[in-house]
């Protein structure tokens, strides 16, 4: 068993690949995200930065929130 690192460039690939998967001919596994990884990718959806008091607002009320339960 030979294992490749592919980045797809075309969207269309990914039906293809999926096609493969499903004639058994290949197995397709999702990466595992570093926490750094997965942080870098929700500050790219985020457009504005949030301050450390927004931070602790939200913390809160969902701690709040939790323990009301």
């Amino acid at each position: 068993m030979t294992n490749l690192q592919i980045e797809i460039l075309n969207p269309d690939a990914r039906a293809l690949l999926n096609e493969l998967a499903k004639l058994q001919l290949i197995r397709i596994q999702e990466p595992d995200l570093r926490f750094s990884d997965l942080v870098k990718r929700i500050r790219t959806r985020n457009e504005e930065v949030m301050s450390l008091e927004d931070i602790t607002k939200e913390v809160e009320s969902v701690r709040t929130a939790r323990y009301k339960k």
